[in-house]
């Protein structure tokens, strides 16, 4: 038995994800391209980050080789750094992995080239280098996430079996929750299931309260653990999708859309990620993360949820010592009673 399938036997496992959206705000990786360049131009940055998601209670630090694909590297001109980028990301999380007691994890993830079959040579082409970096590098599993083609998964799926690795292969439901070749999230599972992956779920596009129906029909009918990591934003019936969420106090917003550069009013807190936590667990979900827009307090409360202290529990909110909304009997009551006036 592998090392994650161990891991998974004994209870819920937690891979933190959302690499790009927070280097993004913090300033080291341009949104649009989203290429990840930063491994190369600031790899304290991106082993940082790694660190701070484990700290908050992540199992596993995944290589941030999202998007860097031959693809996204043709469209920023930068093709020649492919291999550099990919051996460069994965030895920044190996290195965080070996200190923390971490899994460590390639990454795969969506080409957005994949049109049907005419395109399967080329994307497993593309698949191939990185999984075979991945497998190079000594990685315990690798995932496969974000992809909204069953087809385009099941590449991914064939090539990572195809090293002997673990495979975590996730599906994107956006608005319209089908996959774009017809199936839903749920056959796309199943089928990716009977495809020899050992994991299987849902990532990104929906937040907690789109996303958990999907993951409950996805529990009914797959019998390997089920992932799920949704993006911690408020979507709605209405909105189902981050993409398809409409801000209408927002009088600027490029392409007329909050997404991805002006989400900010729509992020869950932390308490909503725990609910969604309980939640997913109660369903059968026993791979959890969250995706695009994850700052490492999202993983706190997921880990707390799950009924751990990671190191950040030492730093979790305790409101008994604060000055207006306290209860230590030290307290002034001048401030406690000011409270309901703040």
């Amino acid at each position: 038995m592998s090392e994650l399938m161990e891991r998974l036997s004994q209870g819920p496992l937690i891979c933190a994800e959302g690499y790009l959206f927070e280097l993004e705000r913090r300033g080291y990786l341009q949104a649009g391209g989203f290429v990840p360049e930063v491994v190369l131009d600031h790899p304290e940055k991106v082993a940082e980050l790694h660190r701070e998601f484990v700290h908050a209670g992540s199992d596993v630090v995944e290589a941030f080789t999202y998007y860097a694909h031959r693809e996204k590297l043709r469209l920023i001109g930068k093709e020649e750094q492919l291999e550099e980028i990919n051996r460069a990301a994965l030895g920044i999380a190996k290195d965080v992995a070996a200190e923390t007691g971490a899994l460590v994890a390639g990454n795969v993830c969506n080409t957005n080239v994949w049109t049907g079959d005419e395109s399967r040579d080329s994307v497993r082409a593309m698949f191939e280098e990185q999984v075979g970096w991945a497998a190079d590098a000594g990685v315990d599993f690798v995932i496969a996430e974000t992809i909204s083609w069953l087809g385009e998964a099941l590449a991914a799926t064939d090539v990572i079996r195809e090293t002997g690795l673990p495979a975590v292969v996730t599906v994107t439901a956006h608005g319209d929750p089908d996959m774009r070749d017809g199936f839903t999230p749920a056959e796309a599972c199943k089928r990716l299931e009977d495809a020899g992956a050992d994991v299987v779920g849902l990532n990104c596009s929906r937040g907690p309260a789109t996303l958990l129906p999907l993951l409950e029909q996805v529990c009914e009918v797959v019998s390997v653990p089920v992932a799920g990591l949704p993006v911690p934003y408020r979507t709605t019936e209405a909105q189902p999708s981050f993409q398809s969420l409409e801000d209408p106090h927002a009088s600027e917003l490029p392409a007329g859309r909050a997404f991805p550069t002006a989400l900010d009013p729509f992020t869950c807190n932390r308490y909503e990620i725990a609910e969604f936590t309980r939640a997913a667990e109660a369903l059968g979900v026993s791979y959890f993360g969250v995706c695009c827009g994850a700052a490492p307090h999202h993983i706190r409360a997921m880990a707390e949820a799950l009924g751990r202290t990671p190191p950040a529990s030492r730093y979790s909110a305790d409101m008994s010592k604060h000055a207006y909304l306290g209860t230590d009997e030290s307290l002034k009551t001048e401030y406690q009673d000011y409270a309901e006036r703040l």
